[in-house]
């Protein structure tokens, strides 16, 4: 009995220490454009990446789920990551798709936003490593137009009053 006892812990020893090696495969994660602007009237701004498998990987990295966080009242919408990119990429395999759209509510305050957005996978359909994780920005600026409506007002104004006193001033002259 103590025989068996001890083939079966040293048979028990030898499945864990011959298991596989850790996955580790690698991919490259990049925004196209991580800082953009939107006015304060509200609006969204719609974030591109590009996830690139490294061709030295073992096997296909698998593009499980997302993680992120922003400052509100900005919003996060991340529908696009499972609509439009792959499940997995192949070693080598590279993909550029829109990534997530960002909501900024009107009359948000001016002011810059920030946010991170993470990559969640690995070696097969049910891992959630961390593979990669980006930085982005959301700077909200005031509307111009407005400003610039009453300004163009302003000098058509003093224009046409200049033009009326220079006529004005010739007429007294002759």
């Amino acid at each position: 009995m103590k025989l068996k006892m001890t083939l079966a812990a040293a048979a028990l020893l030898m499945i864990g220490l011959s298991s596989a090696a850790a996955y580790a495969d690698t991919l490259t994660f990049t925004l196209t454009n991580p800082n953009q602007g939107i006015p304060v009237t509200g609006g969204s701004a719609t974030y591109g990446a590009t996830v690139s498998a490294s061709s030295s990987n073992s096997g296909a990295v698998f593009l499980n789920g997302d993680s992120f966080n922003i400052t509100a009242p900005v919003t996060l919408d991340d529908s696009d990551f499972f609509s439009n990119f792959p499940l997995s990429l192949a070693p080598g395999a590279s993909f550029t798709g829109d990534l997530f759209v960002l909501t900024v509510p009107p009359g948000t305050a001016f002011g810059t936003y920030l946010g991170t957005f993470r990559l969640l996978g690995g070696a097969n359909g049910n891992a959630t490593d961390t593979l990669g994780t980006v930085s982005f920005s959301v700077i909200t600026t005031p509307e111009p137009s407005s400003v610039v409506l009453l300004l163009t007002g302003v000098g058509g104004l003093a224009m046409r009053l200049r033009r009326v006193h220079g006529k004005e001033h010739l007429r007294g002259l002759s």
